[in-house]
C-alpha cells in the first residue's frame, strides 16, 4: 500500500511581497513554563519562582522568551503553510522580546513576506518573513525575521 498525500502547505511560487498569513491562537499555561523550564534545566527565578516575581515589574513568572518563540514554531506548524513544502529554517535575525507572556496568555503569529529569492536551483527558493507573535490584547510580543526555503512547483 503507498499513500502519498497532496501537500497542504504553501510553495515559493505561492508566497508574494505583503503576503500576511495569521496562525491559530494558542493559550500559555503554567505548565507549558514549568515544562519547559523541566525540559531545558532553564529555572530562572523570574519563569518560576511567585515570590521573588513580587518584587519584579511582572508580579508573577512570566514565560521564557525562547519557550514563546517555539510555540510560535508549533503555531506556523498548525497553519499549514509549511506542510509537505518546507525544506528547512535557514536562519532568524533580530529577535526581540519586546513584552512580557504571562500564564493565560492567548498568543498568535502574525507573519508578512518581506523577500523572495530565487535559488540557483530550480526546485527550491527563499523566503523571508516579519513574523510577530502578538497577544490577545493586540501587543507584539516578540518580533523577528524569519527565512526560510520551500520547495517550488514542479513545472511540467
Amino acid at each position: 500500500m503507498s499513500f502519498d498525500a497532496k501537500p497542504r502547505g504553501l510553495y515559493f511560487d505561492d508566497f508574494e511581497i505583503g503576503l500576511e498569513i495569521i496562525t491559530p491562537a494558542r493559550t500559555i499555561t503554567s505548565t507549558d513554563i514549568v515544562s519547559f523550564a523541566c525540559l531545558t534545566g532553564d529555572f530562572n527565578e523570574v519563569d518560576t519562582n511567585f515570590e521573588y516575581c513580587k518584587i519584579t515589574p511582572f508580579g508573577e513568572p512570566i514565560a521564557h522568551g525562547p519557550l514563546i518563540y517555539g510555540i510560535m514554531g508549533g503555531l506556523q506548524y498548525a497553519s499549514g503553510v509549511n506542510d509537505g513544502t518546507l525544506i528547512g529554517l535557514l536562519g532568524i535575525d533580530q529577535w526581540r522580546m519586546l513584552s512580557q507572556v504571562k500564564h493565560g496568555d492567548t498568543i498568535r503569529v502574525v507573519q508578512k513576506v518581506v523577500e523572495k529569492k530565487e535559488t540557483s536551483k530550480l526546485d527550491r527558493g527563499v523566503i523571508s518573513f516579519l513574523r510577530q507573535c502578538v497577544n490577545q490584547n493586540g501587543t507584539v510580543v516578540q518580533e523577528m525575521k524569519a527565512t526560510l526555503m520551500y520547495k517550488r512547483r514542479q513545472k511540467a
